[in-house]
This record gives C-alpha cells, structure tokens and sequence, in this order.
C-alpha cells in the first residue's frame, strides 16, 4: 500500500466502523482489523509496565506479590478468555452468514456465563486470599504486605470478565475500535491513579500494593462502564433486547464446549505457568521479582503480537461463516509471517539492550541480573511464538479450541514442568534452566502447530 493510502485506512481503523471483511483485499482486512486490536494490546502491555514501575518502587515483595497473584489471576482470565474465545468464534461466524440477529443473542448468552462463573471464583478468593499466597510458598512478610492486594484483585475478577467477554464480542462483530477505546479508558486511569494510591497525594494517603489493586479495579470499571454504554446506546451491531436478557441453553450448551476448550488451553499454560513460579520462588525474592519484571516486558512487547493474531481469529471465523475457508487460510500464512518479522526485531533488542531496559524498573543489582537473564534467553523463542500464537488463534476462531489445548497439554505438562524442573533443581542451572525451557518447548509448540494447521480439519468445525 502508498504511503498515503495506508495512513488514510490508519485513521479509518481507528476511527472504527463495522464492515464486511469477507470481501476485498485480505491486506486492507488485516490492516483494518489488526491496526484497533494492535493499539490495544499497545496500552494493555503499558499498563503491565507502568504497574510494576511504580510497584517496584514499594519494595520486592510488593512486585513479588503481584507476579504470585497475576499467576493466580491468570486462571480467572482462562475461563474469561475462554468464553470470549467462544463467542469471537460463534459470533464472527454468525455476521459471515449475515445473521446478526443470532449474533446478538450469542453475545448475551456469553455475558450471562462470564458473569456466573467470575462472582463463583470471587466468593472464593475473598475468603482464602492469605491461604492462596502460603500456598504459592510466599513467606510471612509477603503475605502480611500483599494479602489486601490479593484479596481485592481476586474477589473483583467479574470486572475482568466482563472487559475480555465485551471486548470479544465487539472484535467479532468486526468492530475492534470499541474494544480499543475500552482498554485505553480503563488502562489509561489506571496509570493516572497507580501512584495516587500507591504512593499519596494531598488527603489520599498512600496504601503501598494495595492501592495499585483499588487504581486497576476502578480503571477496568470505568471502562466496563463504557462497554455497556455501547451496547445499549445502539452503537454496535451488537443489540441488546429485552426478549435476549434471558437465559438460552441451547446456545449456552454450545458455547460451553467451545468455551471449555478455550479456557482449557490457557487453564494449562496458566497452572504450567504457576508451577514454574513455584520452582523460581526456591532461588529466593529477588529470582521472582526479576522474573516478573521481566515477564513484564516481554508482555510490553508481545501484546501488539497478540492483537494481529486476534485479527486473524476473528477474520477466520467471518470467512469460514461465508464459506471462503481457503482467505481464512491465506489470512492466516499473511498475518504469522507479519508477526515473525516483528517480534524478530523485538528479540534483537531485547538481547542488546536488555540491561539498560531493565535498569529503568529496579536499582537493586540482583534483581537487574536476573530480569536481564530472564529477558535474553526467552528473547531467542520469539520468532517460534509469532507463529505459535497466530496459528493458535486461528484455531480459536474457527471454534477448534481443542487442537491448542491438546498441544497446550503435551508441551507444557508433559514436557516443560518435569524438564524444567529437572533443569533448574536437579541438574544445577537455577532460574537459567527454567527460561531455556521455556525456549525449547515455545520452538516444539510452534512446529506442531504449524503441522497440524496444514492439515486443514479446522475448516470443517461447526459452531
């Protein structure tokens, strides 16, 4: 595309209208689709910088506290992203077939399932919040600082799934630019009020970690808020109605076993995840809160990844509901070489220039060495991961949610929990044996991947 051309569909994307991406060029479809979800994720990855950077400013055990929790939390955002997953899958494929009406109930019966399981899971974390944090092997002065974090961040998860499960809808719909301004209301309050609460100002006396639970749930808030606005003003294709506002079981039957998939596979990688914070906590706070922060920057950098493979998601679904499954799959090849080549840049800075990145988030030494460790070694499995997550996605949208948690399954437990293990505790590598693990099986994934979606079963799912 001209220069011109492409700055002009730039503020077009932006600007957001619904429109039929079953049609025309699949470059100006992903270009469209992609740009909104991009931004996105570009304030999504912000907030998880600017979080920690305050946080990190309160002590090592306030960003240790967060990595536990967000580790916990991660398996309240499964289930969430489960069940966006479904209804991007169900709902994309019902706009191909130009069905909007069906659509529309789809998207309520998603809301009534997020919104069942998150207040579940809440009643549960409120109760047991310093019991989860001694669970994680967090010590007595971890859980004394960061239990009220914790407490607030878990028992206020429907706020979170109501964001994923809204902003699903509105990506499906081929609308990204809601979900868009969504996350750039609720992230961008969230980085205004992070110090105000963390730290203090005028009458707001500062709570440490804890005011970075109140400045998220207030942020997240607003902009489920805005979400709802949009869905009842008439500003989507989406419509709530009074006769949808009731449950339908057929439809949620449906959507269950495509959410269960979905969240399958994240449930896997999040309790992979889990135990591998587990395995790093035995090398002391100093590992955990290095590896957070530079967990933290790899998601700065890999969310805009993640919002091109959510454009091909949504993309592969509106075109298998019009019955093209071969620019589902062009869409696909397009929008996973276009990741490779970004996130290959990203890796080559991150392995030049990793210690003066991290140096900007922490003064303390042991912990700049162990987040420049962290940040280098899993820098060499980004190219495997562009392709991994794109293709994954591409599953998803489809409503093939079994195929990634499958291979979620193989690669992570089978494989990445005993070797990490094995690598780090048994043969002497420390935290250096978890992150080549994680490399290697990053790299196994990829391929398998790849040789599965050649296949080609996928175009034949019916949601």
């Amino acid at each position: 595309m001209r220069l011109q051309e492409t700055i002009k569909l730039f503020f077009k994307a932006v600007k957001g209208e619904e429109m039929d991406y079953t049609k025309g060029t699949l470059k100006r479809a992903l270009f469209l689709l992609s740009i909104p979800m991009i931004l996105e994720m570009i304030m999504e990855s912000l907030f998880a910088i600017v979080d920690v950077f305050f946080v990190a400013k309160v002590s090592n055990n306030a960003v240790a506290t967060i990595g536990i929790t967000e580790g916990l939390l991660m398996l309240v955002e499964s289930v969430a992203i489960g069940i966006a997953m479904a209804a991007t899958a169900m709902v994309s494929r019902r706009v191909g077939e130009k069905n909007t009406k069906e659509a529309s109930k789809v998207a309520v019966q998603a809301v009534f399932l997020g919104v069942v399981v998150s207040l579940i899971t809440g009643v549960l974390a409120f109760h047991y919040a310093e019991e989860i944090l001694q669970l994680m092997g967090a010590d007595a002065d971890l859980v004394a600082e960061g239990k009220t974090y914790t407490r607030i961040i878990l028992s206020m998860n429907f706020i979170l799934m109501l964001l994923f499960v809204f902003n699903g809808i509105f990506r499906a719909a081929g609308n990204p630019a809601i979900a868009m301004r969504t996350l750039w209301l609720s992230n961008g309050l969230n980085i205004i009020l992070d110090p105000i609460f963390i730290f203090g100002i005028g009458p707001i006396t500062g709570m440490g970690v804890t005011g970075a639970a109140v400045a998220t749930c207030i942020g997240r808030g607003s902009g489920v808020m805005y979400q709802l606005y949009v869905l009842f003003s008439g500003g989507s294709l989406i419509k709530v109605y009074k006769e949808y506002l009731r449950p339908h079981y057929g439809i949620m039957q449906r959507m269950g076993r495509v959410a269960a998939g979905g969240a399958g596979q994240f449930l896997i990688s999040t309790a992979s995840w889990i135990f591998l914070i587990k395995i790093l906590a035995e090398f002391g706070s100093s590992v955990l809160a290095g590896y957070t922060i530079g967990l933290r920057i790899i998601i700065f950098s890999i969310l805009p990844s993640w919002g091109l493979a959510m454009a091909t998601a949504t993309l592969v679904g509106q075109n298998l509901g019009a019955k093209q499954p071969d620019r589902a799959e062009r869409t696909v090849w397009m929008a996973s070489k276009y990741n490779a080549l970004f996130l290959l840049i990203v890796s080559g800075i991150f392995i030049f220039f990793s210690h003066p990145i991290v140096s900007l988030f922490t003064a303390d030494p042991a912990v700049i060495a162990e987040a420049t460790l962290c940040l280098v070694i899993l820098s060499f499995g980004y190219v495997f991961f562009a392709y991994q997550m794109t293709i994954n996605q591409a599953f998803n949208g489809a409503g093939d949610t079994y195929t990634p948690t499958v291979i979620s399954f193989v690669v992570m437990w089978l494989i990445q929990i005993p070797v990490a293990y094995l690598l780090a505790l048994k043969l002497g590598y420390g935290s250096k044996g978890v992150y080549l693990t994680i490399v290697l099986c990053n790299a196994l994934a990829s391929m398998i991947s790849v040789y599965l979606f050649r296949r080609g079963t996928w175009k034949t799912m019916v949601v």
